[in-house]
């Protein structure tokens, strides 16, 4: 495909995604379908300007001056690519399979530039309706974090402590161009291009000998912030796919019990074949049948009780630029109870002495701070431990990861602009003894 045919499938694609709301990698993978002779070059730089548009919705349409599709993406060529007028009228060409030519308005439009004027859900590249939520938490930075979140995100790789050192599998990992990352000890990074494909990481001997998993940073410190002992007596309430289970798995060195369990026994189905391959033995499953509660014998048992909680998943836009169009306030809402749930599901759980490990993928106080808050009121018997103190699981790291991240009496909250991982909030709450 020309570079100019490219640019109209996004355009089909991004009003796919808009009409119908429906998720970018569910209608890409459609058009794909349904155009075979697309190869997968094509596809994945189709996939890369329908990502890009998603990330600079908002700022294209008030540069364009409307929200079409076509201005999505032909805003996003000026405000992501930075492609001037010239070479984006060059792609616009108005030939068989090419986006009509460039309009008198529209030359006008990308020859601007946004304004720091611009309002904050502008510049920040968010919804209307969150700018009150975001400026509760970063009050006239928020444009600035907002902007960060719609940046487009590197590939991490956790690597398995329980199988290889990272020093000795960076070696074996340069033709994939990996570096350290910055904060995670066990972390690996790969910066991709705008129109590059992803690379076959599965396909690495690396990945099929369980040394290497897929995982942002934000993710494994996250993991590692819960302070997972070994020996100890875990339960992740909300294990999933089992990312964050494996990481907490190599931290406590194959010792004690993790007991893995979600209330969507769907979520849990990877997991088995991600155990066996990471040669983790300390990981019980515990799927959920009907009402029962599939951990319900291990009240006031748990050293740690870790809820990687269901949230909006506003920390996660750099990875999913579409979910920040399609969430609405009855999202949150119902979070907000998911969560709360949780957290007195958790208290039943931990033993006197014991902790609550709580996690999510939002920048939201609302799913963050006010939950924890929310919590002592109802649980009295808890206090959270200090950020700061916290944050000293990362050893010669937590003096400056202390002073990247956002603090708070409640927790401490990474973000893209600060720490440049996915947004994570981490909250510590201690059980009297």
């Amino acid at each position: 495909m020309t570079p100019s045919a490219r640019v109209s499938a996004a355009i089909e694609v991004f009003a796919e995604i808009d009409a119908r709301r429906r998720p970018a990698a569910d209608v890409l993978k459609d058009w794909g379908l349904a155009h075979r002779f697309a190869g997968s070059s094509d596809r994945a730089a189709i996939a890369g300007l329908v990502y890009d548009a998603l990330r600079r919705k908002a700022s294209s349409a008030w540069l364009m001056g409307e929200a079409s599709p076509r201005a999505a993406v032909i805003g996003m060529l000026h405000r992501e690519r930075s492609l001037d007028v010239a070479a984006i009228e060059a792609l616009c060409g108005g030939e068989r399979y090419s986006p009509a030519p460039l309009t008198e308005a529209e030359k006008a439009a990308l020859g601007r530039d946004l304004p720091g004027s611009a309002p904050a859900p502008i510049q920040g590249e968010y919804p209307d309706w969150l700018d009150p939520h975001l400026a509760r938490v970063f009050g006239h930075e928020r444009g600035a974090e907002g902007a960060a979140l719609a940046t487009r995100a590197a590939l991490d790789m956790r690597v398995n402590t329980l199988v290889a050192e990272r020093e000795e599998l960076m070696p074996k990992l340069a033709h994939l161009g990996v570096a350290p990352t910055r904060w995670s000890p066990n972390g690996l990074r790969i910066r991709l291009a705008a129109d590059a494909k992803s690379p076959a990481i599965h396909a690495e001997p690396a990945f099929r000998k369980g040394a290497i998993e897929v995982q942002d940073e934000g993710s494994q410190l996250a993991a590692l912030l819960a302070g997972a002992k070994p020996g100890q007596q875990v339960i992740d309430l909300a294990a999933g796919a089992g990312g964050k289970t494996l990481a907490l798995a190599a931290a406590m060195e194959n010792r004690g019990q993790i007991y893995a369990t979600d209330i969507d026994k769907r979520q849990l189905v990877p997991i088995h074949e991600r155990i066996t391959r990471s040669g983790a033995r300390n990981i019980q499953v515990r799927t959920p049948r009907g009402e029962l509660d599939a951990v319900v014998d291990l009240a006031g048992r748990a050293d740690l009780v870790v809820i990687d909680a269901p949230c909006t998943g506003t920390g996660t836009w750099r990875r999913n630029p579409d979910a920040k169009w399609r969430i609405r306030p009855g999202a949150l809402n119902e979070r907000l109870k998911q969560q709360a749930a949780m957290l007195d599901r958790a208290a039943r759980l931990v033993k006197p002495g014991g902790r609550i490990a709580y996690i999510t993928c939002s920048v939201l106080a609302e799913e963050n701070g006010d939950q924890v808050r929310g919590f002592l009121e109802r649980n009295q018997n808890f206090t959270v431990e200090k950020p700061a103190e916290v944050a000293k699981t990362l050893g010669e790291r937590a003096y400056l990861f202390s002073r990247a991240v956002l603090m708070s009496d409640e927790g401490l909250l990474m973000t893209p602009r600060r720490t440049d991982t996915d947004g994570f909030f981490v909250s510590l709450l201690r059980r009297a003894s």
